[in-house]
């Protein structure tokens, strides 16, 4: 029988994991400080707790007008949350049906097709920029929640095929071969046994899917030129630009930008341990 750990080796277990999760989030508890700090810069002060307290920053966030006269961060937020939903559903049913087809199928091109999927990740998205620029202009999607949501999709597929094939994968085919003997579809075995079964592994994509649209930055900025174009990381960046920086309105956008991803992880965690480690299984 293995003895349990000894009082002192927990106690150290303890100090070291509570010293990391300090490392962790002392930066995330100095952007908390200036969001709720007054002035335009950080302090010189190394302590997170703000010597006063102030709602100006969020106040200047959430009431910043456009040209238009519409409220900028209410629009910013809209765009935000539409492309961020639309790139989630377009990218987890179009994972799920490639990723069932590369799990169960033999056809000829599916190891090729799986090794450019894993090609494409190896590369940053900035050196798609100019490709992708001339493609949407082409197209005329250029300033347009189509086009990145488009873009968005494409990027994020890749991983999450890989992800939901492992899953696939480990699922047992006797099911599937029951379902056959009983008279099911194909399309039928899929959509009422191998979902339902890959809740975890849906779950891990839809929330990858959702966060890599909801905090891009560069791809937004780069094809979106109207300022009610914006998704909310492009809004929360121009608080801080060449000749000037607010950065108390820039921690106060990066506070409420986070509340969504944080809620959508708390949401999903039941699902996140199981999927992400079902999903390295060996395809």
């Amino acid at each position: 029988m293995n003895r349990a750990p000894r009082a002192p080796m927990r106690v150290l277990v303890y100090v070291a994991l509570i010293l990391l999760t300090a490392v962790v989030l002392y930066p995330v508890m100095l952007v908390c400080k200036k969001a709720f700090e007054p002035g335009t810069q950080f302090a010189l002060s190394a302590s997170p707790v703000p010597s006063s307290f102030t709602l100006d920053h969020f106040r200047d966030l959430f009431g910043a007008r456009a040209a238009n006269g519409e409220l900028l961060f209410l629009r910013t937020a809209f765009n935000s949350i539409v492309v961020s939903l639309l790139t989630t559903v377009v990218g987890v049913s179009l994972s799920c049906t490639a990723a069932y087809a590369l799990s169960r199928f033999r056809f000829p091109g599916r190891k090729t097709g799986l090794t450019m999927f894993l090609v494409v990740q190896m590369f940053p998205a900035t050196l798609l920029l100019l490709p992708l620029y001339v493609i949407l202009n082409k197209l005329g999607l250029l300033n347009s929640i189509a086009g990145l949501v488009l873009v968005y999709s494409t990027t994020a597929i890749p991983f999450c095929v890989w992800t939901l094939k492992g899953y696939f994968d480990s699922l047992p085919r006797e099911l599937e071969e029951a379902a056959r003997i009983d008279g099911a579809s194909t399309w039928m075995i899929f959509v009422k046994i191998i979902l339902p079964l890959s809740r975890p592994a849906i779950a891990v994509t839809a929330l990858f899917s959702f966060m890599t649209a909801w905090n891009e930055f560069i791809m937004a900025s780069t094809f979106m030129t109207d300022q009610t174009k914006y998704t909310l990381p492009v809004l929360i960046q121009s608080s801080v630009t060449e000749f000037s920086a607010n950065w108390g309105l820039f921690a106060a956008g990066a506070v409420v930008t986070s509340v969504p991803v944080m809620v959508a992880f708390y949401v999903l965690q039941k699902y996140l341990v199981g999927g992400l480690t079902a999903g390295a299984v060996k395809g």
